[in-house]
């Protein structure tokens, strides 16, 4: 193992394995499939550790480590999590189905303005949104923040 691994690389192994034995090709859909599975195994504080070390991992991999974003990793581990409590929904497809705006991956833009998203900041840490919060979060926390 190298230094620098957190113990997670064979969980997230065996999470993507599960996602891609149905999927041709690993687009946004088998991201969220691999981000609920996660919430569902480990809870979403873990799952974001796992999903994004995972991601980092894939990408320097692909030699494409710029391509590793903490806020949009984190916010979307984050979406799914509320939204899989919300349901409670054992079945990928039917969670789907039922939380379609996760499937679209422009959704964070309902939360983030996107030079937000495009600051070396939000690239290599938490931001907090700043557009609209997110569902679980009290809107004066939010307009607190933002004074």
């Amino acid at each position: 193992m190298s230094k620098d691994d957190t113990g997670y690389e064979p969980v997230f192994d065996a999470l993507m394995a599960e996602v891609m034995a149905g999927a041709p090709r690993f687009g946004h859909r088998e991201h969220v499939h691999l981000t609920w599975l996660a919430v569902r195994r480990c809870g979403v504080p873990e799952a974001v550790r796992l999903v994004s070390d995972g991601i980092k991992r894939t990408a320097r991999y692909a030699g494409a480590p710029q391509k590793y974003h903490a806020t949009i990793s984190r916010a979307w581990v984050e979406l799914v999590g509320y939204h899989a409590a919300e349901s409670g929904e054992s079945y990928f497809p039917a969670f789907a189905d039922h939380h379609s705006a996760l499937l679209d991956k422009r959704l964070l833009t309902r939360f983030y303005r996107p030079a937000t998203l495009a600051s070396p900041r939000a690239r290599t840490g938490w931001v907090e949104p700043d557009r609209a919060p997110f569902p679980w979060q009290d809107q004066s926390r939010h307009d607190s923040g933002r004074k």
